[in-house]
């Protein structure tokens, strides 16, 4: 009976003490957790506190943690709301900012690239992932080295191509580089492609179904969630685009907001950059993407989670 109740006795007496420990773990973790969000979330509320301050007091107390005689002045010059007199007053250029019309000529241009690029990837991915033809691997493995060649290699084929064709300061020469498929869309759907089951395939090649009705309605029905998330990702990619638009894009009727900041800050009144209104106009420009990306953060994880990205 003695040696029956000894081993109860010792995890009695070992149980509070692991516990103990692993209290202790899990709140150092979540300190140090805390403390690496606090560090990462530190430079976006030094761009919210430099936005409501104004640009002349900003010099005065450069060290304070809350915005220096608070106003809202910068986001009413990014959005034309401020007359020019009132701009300068309190540090802007004056000059004239159609934000507007920049906004949606990102929207046009990040919208069709994505949507034209996850369309035809999604057929390459297809192909690559569900049919048989002589030199499928070889030419998917020529797909994947060209994930190895900087993109500043290319940009110079493509700017003369485009200016070839009359395509700049237009929608077309901005979109057409990056319309049709990107090597790592094109692995991102293949991957998840390669998981669907082929007997639902079969099963709809008995009911005589053609390889665009299975891609149309059997593969897209059920690839809703990496499509999602590559339309995500595809989007954020090109509303941060700068170069290519710098390079083809400068005309004011195409010009996007990225291109758009860069011009707004390179306007220094008074020997200094309007620091108040650069970071309003950043923050202005990345509150869409952060509204689309925190609404699906959890089917962007999943998603790549399960098509076998790390």
């Amino acid at each position: 009976m003695a040696t029956a109740t000894a081993p109860s006795r010792v995890a009695a007496v070992t149980e509070p003490q692991t516990k103990g420990k692993l209290n202790l773990g899990r709140v150092a973790a979540w300190a140090a957790m805390i403390i690496l969000i606090l560090i990462t979330l530190f430079p976006f509320y030094w761009m919210l506190r430099t936005a409501f301050s104004t640009t002349k007091s900003l010099f005065t107390d450069p060290a304070s943690l809350l915005p220096v005689d608070f106003t809202t002045g910068a986001f009413q010059r990014v959005l034309g709301l401020a007359t020019p007199a009132e701009a300068q007053a309190e540090g802007g250029s004056g000059a004239a900012v159609n934000f507007w019309l920049y906004l949606r000529n990102s929207v046009v241009f990040a919208t069709l690239a994505t949507a034209g690029q996850v369309f035809f990837c999604a057929l390459a991915a297809y192909a690559f992932a569900r049919l048989r033809w002589p030199g499928r691997d070889i030419v998917f493995f020529l797909f994947l080295t060209a994930l190895m060649v900087p993109p500043i290699f290319t940009m110079l084929p493509n700017f003369i191509l485009i200016k070839n064709l009359g395509l700049i300061n237009t929608f077309p020469g901005l979109i057409l580089p990056y319309f049709f498929m990107t090597p790592f869309a094109i692995f991102f759907l293949r991957q998840f492609f390669l998981g669907i089951s082929r007997e639902i395939e079969e099963a709809a090649k008995l009911d005589g179904a053609g390889h665009w009705r299975i891609f149309f309605r059997i593969v897209l029905p059920m690839s809703t969630a990496p499509m999602v998330t590559l339309f995500i990702l595809t989007f954020i990619n090109m509303w941060n685009e700068y170069f290519w638009p710098l390079l083809v894009g400068g005309g004011e009727n195409v010009r996007v907001l990225t291109l758009a900041i860069g011009i707004f800050r390179s306007q220094t009144p008074q020997g200094s950059p309007d620091w108040a209104g650069l970071m309003a106009a950043v923050l202005i420009a990345a509150l869409p993407i952060l509204i689309l990306f925190f609404a699906f953060a959890r089917k962007v994880v999943n998603s790549i989670g399960f098509s076998g990205l790390k």
